[in-house]
């Protein structure tokens, strides 16, 4: 646990996979104590690979900084354990699949009544009042179902984001509201049910091209690693290699014609005129541009894009990530004590240290000796602790 500004504030994480962990982990991150219940064997993460030193690359990510306890959700003992906890925490995030919680004697109304000022985030696929409410929901599925991969990718192929962006954009939606809501109950006093659905977070992300659609009856193309709706934004291939450029503005369009283009009246060409017309003529545009960028060497493309005050990047492997200049890393321990580097979360300064992944269990025993006090007045209603279901 670090300090930071959430120092002293209890979360209780029923979590798997991205999503929820991805909440939790910035929760961590800024100082708050995150107990991880998972399932005997461990939560669905721990073992996708055991890429880094025998660890998941996704669990070792997300992880850091938790206390992880085993709990059989199913028996009295460890439901009523898990109860005791509500009884301080402040916040609860889970995605089980919809419905496990009422099932645990947690419904929406429990929660309002027992723990008043509980902030408790349910991580869905989809909005409990649509008829997709009892859909399975993984990242690709949702990426399919909300557009995103109709936009993405080359014309000929459609094509899913390459990192887990339907679950990722999940995480912060739920983290945001987190932090929103303990603005409130700073406020108030009371905790708030959330729900957070994943359908949600990436049709908000697809609100663009569905307001052109809507609007202007377009469809928004699969262009690469070219701009649906801005030109010219993209890579041009240079004599040795490619540089990407961004052009967004008709000021920059004007100066890419003259300083890089070294043809000043382009710019004002009836066919390139606005941005719109631009995109419009994308094909009769490239065939302008492109034998400009042909010509010039990649520093030589660069150096007149920097004169011009014209953005650029240049298109990275994976393998090149890890020397980018621009690259902050952050050291994080596993839990036999070997450490690795990571990329250091957005926000973090030089001085932030997360605390370590945790073994799986290594909590356990310390977590039922705090809280067995506190058990038998905090017990779960019986008749209520139908099985959990961990599947998401």
């Amino acid at each position: 646990m670090c300090d930071g500004p959430l120092r002293g504030l209890l979360v209780v994480a029923i979590e798997q996979a991205v999503a929820a962990p991805l909440c939790t982990v910035r929760l961590a991150d800024a100082g708050a104590r995150v107990i991880k219940i998972e399932r005997e064997g461990g939560e669905t993460a721990r073992h996708y690979d055991a890429t880094v030193k025998g660890t998941s690359a996704y669990f070792a990510w997300l992880n850091r900084g938790k206390e992880s306890a085993v709990l059989d959700l199913k028996a009295k003992e460890d439901l009523d354990l898990l109860y005791a906890m509500l009884e301080r925490a402040d916040v609860l995030v889970q995605n089980l699949v919809p419905g496990a919680l009422t099932r645990m004697g947690l419904s929406p109304e429990v929660i309002v009544e027992r723990f008043p000022r509980l902030i408790a985030v349910s991580i869905n696929g989809y909005g409990q009042d649509t008829p997709y409410a009892p859909m399975r929901a993984y990242d690709m599925l949702v990426q399919a179902e909300s557009g995103l991969c109709a936009v993405t990718g080359t014309p000929e192929t459609p094509s899913k984001v390459g990192v887990s962006a339907a679950d990722i954009a999940t995480g912060m939606n739920a983290h945001a509201a987190v932090l929103e809501s303990l603005i409130e109950r700073g406020l108030t006093g009371r905790g708030r049910q959330i729900e957070i659905a994943m359908f949600d977070g990436m049709a908000d992300w697809m609100a663009v091209p569905l307001l052109h659609y809507e609007h202007a009856g377009r469809e928004t193309g699969r262009f690469g690693l070219s701009h649906a709706s801005i030109y010219p934004y993209r890579p041009f291939a240079c004599a040795d290699g490619t540089v990407i450029v961004a052009t967004q503005t008709n000021a920059e369009w004007t100066r890419l014609c003259k300083v890089v283009a070294e043809r000043p009246g382009l710019a004002a060409h009836p066919d390139f005129a606005s941005n719109a017309l631009r995109v419009s003529n994308r094909l009769a545009l490239d065939r302008e541009l492109e034998p400009v960028f042909a010509r010039l060497t990649t520093a030589e493309a660069i150096a007149r894009l920097e004169a011009a005050g014209i953005a650029w990047g240049r298109y990275s492997e994976v393998r090149d990530l890890g020397a980018h200049p621009a690259l902050r890393r952050v050291e994080v321990a596993l839990a036999d004590g070997a450490c690795v580097t990571m990329p250091r979360p957005a926000g973090r300064d030089a001085a932030f240290r997360p605390g370590p992944v945790p073994g799986l269990g290594a909590s356990t025993e310390a977590l039922r000796s705090e809280f067995r006090g506190a058990v038998s007045d905090a017990a779960a209603p019986t008749g209520l602790r139908e099985g959990q279901n961990h599947d998401r």
